[in-house]
This record gives structure tokens, C-alpha cells and sequence, in this order.
């Protein structure tokens, strides 16, 4: 009866009335004892309801029905199914919602609806490995936002993969101690090629010019990154370096001469694919000619071997032992050693003196900013005048 007068009412009452009362009828359903024939019918109102022209009736039984298990299941998919005003409470919080309806609402959904399925608390990672494939970047943020969402390495580097050029992204998943070597090299890798298209696309520098800086940035920085990755990461942060096409002769020639002596050995058993026992004896073996071996089956450019041969010749002689910044930066009297050893060799490449120019260009001026930040650092403050400094000849 009550409900028979309700559904005569409904037809002329204005938009916030019927949404009103329909969040009264969605409460009485789930908290009132009802009959079973006003249960019923109160369930075949709201199913009708779900056809009303204004969304704010359809968000009234949303609100009232996302955290119920109790709620009619037909009413709960065809709000999950819902412009996303309506849908969002339904799809962030339904306990009715299988796993599977959640993967294909993720598959077919807006971004807002991805987004909001991102946030449900305890996600599986069928659910998360899903919002990583298709999802939008709102949603993947999202998905990183959730403490409770389960998320696979293997869904993180896809995540890496469509979306590391964003900034909100990249910083989240750059803030995670548990991060792998091999995706923070991989976002180091996004970051500068998303700087390269900034610069570029200002046309502060041309594109090669910008793709070339960035680049070096990024080798650089992957340098650095190895130096502080444990030993046991290592071999997967090489893997992948090969894997992207990034562990060229200049980047492993980089870190040799920065005395990471371990990158060289990891990069050349995963080049070779020798063990990493034997490419070590090699490599420590006071015969070059094991070593020159081992360089030629793992592929590396006959013209950047003369480099390798002096590093190696000036290894054995100790020069990379101590010095600050260990096997994060080149190691000046290393690359200026290497530098004279190829320039005087008849046959030099052009391309790698030109590199361990660079190199030595970069190694002096690392060298003179930590000296000079040292002497600031040790030194008490004193007053400089500039009026009353003099030179003394």
C-alpha cells in the first residue's frame, strides 16, 4: 500500500524529492522489518527507479546501497554500470561486486570509474594487474595511492612503461624503498626523454642536441644508480639495461673508468653469456689477451677496445684504489690515463677520443666542485670584501 502511494507520487515530485524519498525507500529496505510482499515491491520501486531521468535518484540508492551486502544484486550492477556521478560509491565500496564484474568494469569504464575501482581497500592483483594494462593514469595513481592494493612488480613496470613520463607518477613510485634497481633506472630513462621533448619542443636546443644531453644525463645517472645497487640486484639491473638497449660499450666504459669494477664484470657476463666466475678471471687475469677475448664475444666495438685495454693496463697498476665518490663518478687520473694512452696510439678512434675528452672535461670539473665544496665545508666563516681584495703579483 505505502509503496503504491509512493510510486503515484514519485511521477510528479521534482528531482530532490524523489531523490529523498528514494534514499528513505533504499534505507527502509535494508534496515526496516518489511514484509515479504513490501520487500518485494519496494525492490520492484527502486528497479523501476533506475530508469528515472535525473541521476540524482539513481545516486540516492548509490549511497545508501555501496556498503551493503544486503542490497538487491540487480541494483547493484545497473548502478556499477552508471554514468559515473552514480557509479562511483557503488564501484569504490560494493561488497557485491565480484572480481570479475571489477575487471571488466576496469576494461570497459571510464576513467572515473577506473579510478574509483583503484581505491576499493584489499584490491587483488588480478584487479591492479588490470588498472596497469588498460587503465588511465588517474586510475594508475590511484592504484599507487592505495595501501591496500596488491601490486606486482610486473604491473609496476607496466605502469613504468605507459605513464613514467608524468611527473605524479614517477615521484610516487621513486619514493618506494622497495623499488627495484631495474624500474628506477627505467623511470631515470622516461625522465630523460620526457626532459629531451621539453627542451626540444621550446627549441632551447635542437632535438638531436637535446635527445644527445639527456641522454648522457641518463647514463650518467644509471652510473651512479649502479654504484649504490647491493650486489645481489645487480645482475637484474644489467639485465634490463641490455634488455632496453641502454648497455653500450660507452656506458660500461663509463663505470669501469668510475671504478665500478663489478658493473664491468656483470656487464660482460650478461653480454657474453659466460659465467660470471669465468669472465672474472678474465678480467683479473694478468694476460690481456683473455680479457681481449672476452670484449670480442661480448660483442663491444673494436674501436673503443683501446680505452678498455688502458683501464685495464692502469687497474692492475692500483689506480683505482681509494678516492672519494667510489664508483659513483668518473675518477679524473683514470680517464686523463686512458685519454693519453689512446691519443698516443696511431690508430685512435675519433669518436672515443672525443668521449674521453668529455670524460675528462667532466671528471675536472667534478672534481674541482667537491674540492671546492670541502674547503667551504672545513673552513670557518670569514667576511669577504671584494673593495679591499688585491692580487699580489
Amino acid at each position: 500500500m505505502i509503496v503504491r502511494q509512493f510510486l503515484q507520487w514519485v511521477r510528479s515530485a521534482p528531482p530532490g524529492e524523489r531523490a529523498d524519498a528514494t534514499s528513505a525507500l533504499a534505507r527502509a529496505y535494508l534496515y526496516s522489518d518489511l514484509s515479504t510482499d513490501d520487500r518485494a515491491a519496494a525492490e520492484g520501486a527502486m528497479i523501476m527507479l533506475l530508469d528515472d531521468p535525473s541521476p540524482l535518484v539513481r545516486q540516492a540508492m548509490a549511497e545508501v546501497f555501496a556498503s551493503s551486502q544486503y542490497a538487491p544484486p540487480v541494483i547493484i550492477d545497473a548502478l556499477a554500470a552508471d554514468q559515473p556521478q552514480v557509479a562511483v560509491p557503488i564501484l569504490s565500496r560494493s561488497p557485491l561486486l565480484l572480481e570479475a564484474d571489477l575487471i571488466d568494469l576496469v576494461a570497459t569504464g571510464r576513467s572515473e570509474a577506473q579510478t574509483a575501482i583503484a581505491a576499493r581497500a584489499m584490491l587483488p592483483c588480478s584487479i591492479a594487474a588490470a588498472i596497469a594494462e588498460v587503465g588511465s593514469a588517474e586510475a594508475c595513481l590511484a592504484l599507487l595511492e592505495n595501501i591496500d592494493s596488491d601490486i606486482t612488480p610486473l604491473s609496476v613496470d607496466r605502469m613504468v612503461e605507459r605513464f613514467g613520463h608524468l611527473a605524479a607518477i614517477r615521484e610516487n613510485l621513486l619514493m618506494r624503498d622497495e623499488l627495484p634497481m631495474p624500474t628506477r633506472q627505467a623511470l631515470l630513462s622516461k625522465l630523460s626523454q620526457t626532459l629531451a621533448g621539453f627542451v626540444s619542443d621550446r627549441h632551447w636546443l635542437a632535438a638531436e642536441q637535446a635527445e644527445y644531453a639527456t641522454k648522457d644525463a641518463c647514463e650518467k645517472a644509471t652510473v651512479a644508480l649502479a654504484a649504490d645497487t647491493p650486489y645481489d640486484e645487480l645482475p637484474a639491473l644489467v639485465r634490463h639495461l641490455r634488455q632496453s638497449g641502454q648497455l653500450t660499450a660507452g656506458m660500461i666504459l663509463r663505470g669501469f673508468l668510475s671504478g665500478n669494477v663489478v658493473l664491468l664484470e656483470e656487464a660482460l657476463a650478461e653480454l657474453s653469456d659466460l659465467p660470471f666466475d669465468r669472465v672474472t678471471s678474465y678480467i683479473h687475469d694478468k694476460n690481456i689477451s683473455g680479457f681481449h677475448a672476452l670484449y670480442r664475444k661480448a660483442g663491444l666495438p673494436d674501436g673503443a677496445y683501446p680505452a678498455f685495454r688502458h683501464a685495464m693496463a692502469a687497474m692492475r697498476e692500483g689506480a683505482l684504489r681509494g678516492g672519494q665518490g667510489y664508483a659513483a663518478r668518473l675518477r679524473r687520473t683514470m680517464v686523463e690515463r686512458v685519454l693519453s694512452g689512446c691519443s698516443a696510439e696511431a690508430d685512435a678512434d675519433d669518436s672515443l677520443l672525443a668521449l674521453l675528452r668529455r670524460f675528462s672535461v667532466e671528471a675536472a670539473r667534478e672534481e674541482a666542485r667537491s674540492f671546492c665544496d670541502d674547503l667551504v665545508a672545513t673552513s670557518p666563516a670569514i667576511l669577504f670584501d671584494p673593495v679591499e681584495t688585491r692580487l699580489v703579483a
